[in-house]
């Protein structure tokens, strides 16, 4: 399973890499605002930075909702740098212009995805990358790895090549679970990354091999 992280910190995305284990960076325009990015220009050269500090696929999502608007700034964020991943939404115009992407060879994430049926659409419209917020689904009481799981039967059995890229994150468990369950990739908080390297007895051991450590200093 690939990690990703989901931020628009240049700080944190340095931190995750330093790791070894970053495969990539999702952003979005509320992660942008996050870290006071904002306007076009501004924007794309941050971009530029990202893809300059990773090396692996970074999405880059689009703000446009009709399929002109999308494909025309798709075809920019695109021009970046050759990992960028443009970010559309799971809707109409977005799963259209997913399907103009792919035949023109421009690479997608699929993002805002909630249901099974929708990850099947982006799928046979050609993204790379289908983006379950499984946190979100969580949030309104129903099981977002257990969407994960579904999916994952789903394009194992029809043989989609479409990544699924679990998204929506809060916690380490999450991680784990969407191992578990299936997904390609999940992205995350550097929090959540950071507390996979937690646990109580390897901090009680450790401790207990520094301290018989000092008898032979």
């Amino acid at each position: 399973m690939k990690f990703f992280i989901d931020t628009a910190d240049l700080a944190q995305i340095k931190e995750a890499n330093d790791l070894g284990i970053l495969d990539g960076v999702t952003t979005n325009p509320s992660l942008m605002a996050k870290v006071g990015i904002k306007g076009e220009a501004a924007v794309f050269n941050h971009y530029k930075t990202i893809c300059e500090l990773v090396d692996g696929d970074i999405s880059a999502e689009v703000v446009s909702t009709d399929f002109d608007g999308i494909i025309a700034e798709g075809k920019k964020l695109a021009a970046i740098h050759p990992n960028i991943i443009v970010k559309v939404p799971m809707i109409k115009e977005g799963v259209k212009a997913i399907k103009w992407f792919t035949d023109n060879g421009i690479k997608t994430n699929c993002t805002l995805v909630f249901s099974a049926g929708q990850a099947i659409l982006a799928a046979k419209a050609g993204a790379a990358y289908v983006s379950p917020f499984i946190g979100r689904i969580d949030d309104s009481g129903w099981d977002g790895v257990q969407l994960i799981e579904q999916i994952a039967g789903i394009y194992s059995l029809q043989g989609f090549a479409t990544e699924i890229l679990a998204a929506s994150i809060r916690s380490p468990l999450h991680i784990v679970k969407c191992a578990e369950a299936g997904a390609d990739v999940v992205t995350s908080p550097l929090e959540s990354i950071l507390g996979l390297l937690k646990h109580p007895l390897t901090d009680i051991g450790l401790a207990k091999f520094l301290s018989d450590a000092k008898a032979f200093k």
